[in-house]
C-alpha cells in the first residue's frame, strides 16, 4: 500500500523560509518521479516541483529562485525548501509520486494527504 506523508507546514509571515517534507513507502522510491503540488482556496491545484529519479528538476514560473526540491533516495524522501514566502504561497501543498515508466500524468500515481503552509503578511 502506497502511503506519502507530508510534514513540516505551518504558518509563517512573508520574506520567511519554510521546508516540508514528504516520506513515502509502499513504492520502490528510485523508480518514482515525485513532485509537489498546491491548492489554494478557490484555485485548482498546481504544480510547484518535480523531481526525477536522477535529480533532474522544473519549477513553475512563480516558484523559480525561491523553492527549491530535492530527494533523498535513502530516506525515500523528498523535501521542499521555501524561501522568501509570498502571501500568494498560501495553500495546502501535496506530495504526488507517479511512476517513471509514466510520469506525464500526476493522476496516475499517488498523493499525500497535504500540509497546510499559510503565510502572513
Amino acid at each position: 500500500q502506497v502511503q506519502l506523508v507530508e510534514s513540516g507546514g505551518g504558518l509563517v509571515q512573508a520574506g520567511g523560509s519554510l521546508r516540508v517534507s514528504c516520506a513515502a513507502s509502499g513504492i520502490i522510491f528510485s523508480f518514482h518521479v515525485m513532485g509537489w503540488y498546491r491548492q489554494a482556496p478557490g484555485k485548482e491545484r498546481e504544480m510547484v516541483a518535480r523531481i526525477t529519479p536522477g535529480a533532474s528538476t522544473i519549477y513553475a514560473d512563480s516558484v523559480k529562485g525561491r523553492f527549491t526540491i530535492s530527494r533523498d533516495n535513502g530516506k525515500s524522501t523528498i523535501y521542499l525548501q521555501m524561501n522568501d514566502l509570498k502571501p500568494d504561497d498560501t495553500a495546502v501543498y501535496y506530495c504526488n509520486a507517479v511512476h517513471m515508466k509514466n510520469p506525464h500524468d500526476p493522476n496516475l500515481g499517488s498523493w499525500g494527504q497535504g500540509t497546510q503552509v499559510t503565510v502572513s503578511t
